[in-house]
Formats: C-alpha cells, sequence, structure tokens
C-alpha cells in the first residue's frame, strides 16, 4: 500500500508505557497546534475489543474489514477502556500479521492528515521509530509504576468499574512486561526522544513544559 505524504506539516511522535499520562498530552498537543491526533494503542484496544465480544468472526479478514472501515470517533468507545480489553489488546499487539494491517493505517494517519488539520500527532508505544520515525518532534513520557497504576485505577472507577487498586497494579505490571519485552516492535525511548516524567508534574505542567519545547523550534 502505497502512503501519499502531505508536505510541509507537522509531525509529533509519543511513546509511553500504560497510564502514563501521554494520552492526555497528545491531546493538549493536538488541541494546541491544530493536528490530527491518534492513539495507537486503541486500535489495539478496538481489535481486543472484538476479539472478546465477537470470538466466532474473529480473523484476519474481519480485523481488515474492520480497520477498513475504522472511524476515530469509534476509538472513544468506553468499553474500550477495560483492563481485559486492555490485557488483550498487549497480546495481540504481538502478532506481526496483525501490526502489518494497522501499521498501513497508522502511516496513512500520520502523513496525510485531512487538509483543516497542520499536521498529526500519534502516541503508541513504537511511533518513535517505526511509525513516525522523522517526526518533527519526538518524546518519551513515562512515570513511576505506582502513579500510573493509580492513575489508571482512578480512570477505571469513574467507569463504576469493580476493581481494586492491587488489581490494577499488577495488570500494569502485565502490561509493561508484553510492552518491553515483546519482540516484535517492543517499547523503548529512542537516543533522539525527549524524556518526560510525569510523575510529579501536573497535566498543566506537563502541557506547559512540552510547549515551550516545540515552540522553541517552531518560532526561533
Amino acid at each position: 500500500m502505497k502512503i501519499i505524504k502531505r508536505k510541509n506539516i507537522l509531525k509529533i511522535a509519543i511513546d509511553s508505557p500504560a497510564a502514563a499520562g501521554a494520552g492526555t498530552l497528545a491531546k493538549a498537543i493536538s488541541k494546541h497546534y491544530k493536528l490530527y491526533y491518534l492513539d495507537t494503542g486503541k486500535i489495539y484496544r478496538y481489535i481486543a475489543y472484538h476479539k472478546l465480544k465477537f470470538p466466532k468472526k474473529y480473523n484476519q479478514n474481519y480485523i481488515r474489514s474492520k480497520i477498513k472501515s475504522l472511524k476515530i470517533n469509534y476509538l472513544s468507545n468506553k468499553f474500550l477502556l477495560s483492563d481485559q480489553v486492555g490485557i488483550e489488546a498487549s497480546l495481540i499487539s504481538k502478532i506481526k500479521n496483525l501490526r502489518k494491517i494497522v501499521h498501513n493505517f497508522q502511516l496513512d494517519f500520520a502523513y496525510n492528515p485531512p487538509k483543516k488539520y497542520k499536521g498529526s500527532c500519534l502516541d503508541g508505544r513504537d511511533i518513535t521509530y517505526k511509525i513516525v520515525p522523522d517526526a518533527d518532534f519526538k518524546f518519551y513520557i513515562t512515570a513511576n509504576i505506582k502513579t500510573r497504576a493509580k492513575r489508571r485505577f482512578k480512570e477505571l472507577k469513574k467507569l463504576n468499574k469493580k476493581i481494586s487498586y492491587t488489581e490494577v497494579l499488577k495488570s500494569i505490571k502485565k502490561r509493561d512486561k508484553n510492552d518491553f519485552k515483546r519482540k516484535i516492535s517492543p517499547l523503548k525511548k529512542t537516543k533522539d526522544s525527549l524524556l518526560i516524567n510525569t510523575t510529579n508534574l501536573t497535566k498543566r505542567a506537563c502541557f506547559l513544559k512540552i510547549k515551550k519545547i516545540i515552540d522553541r523550534k517552531l518560532y526561533n
């Protein structure tokens, strides 16, 4: 599949472990700079959700048809946030053929955003070195594991999920192991990615820190 690439667009790539705050930051950055935003992890959650809900239909052709007809608003479905879906997403993201299908969707999203956007911003696990290696800005967002577990726990409780902090912490540890250790496109910080640790920073402070970095290059 040949990807059409728009010229002179701003491309921002973000990698991070689960619940580090990358999604919140990426959304804020995208809104501020008028960028087309994609949480790539949600694509795998979307596929995982369909695998769990329709196991008899689940195969490569089914996945391909779902990705082909995928609309961005589908990825905001609250069912995709469940812990079960998250764990399944981390497992299926190891599958080479599945990643190829998703890969083309991500490339088209990154390099050919709708004309009303000034560029694209993607966050995930392999964005900085696999999906958008020529990004204008690369960030690696992280936080300590207890902080990430607390954030995810609060997020799930808002959805009225009957789950304990201990369960969430265990799930985050499992997600990390899957993301860092997988052979295909593992989560890693590249040398040209700027490290942003959000453990002791507010959402606003994180946004301003990244905005300062971007503005310095764009406007100086």
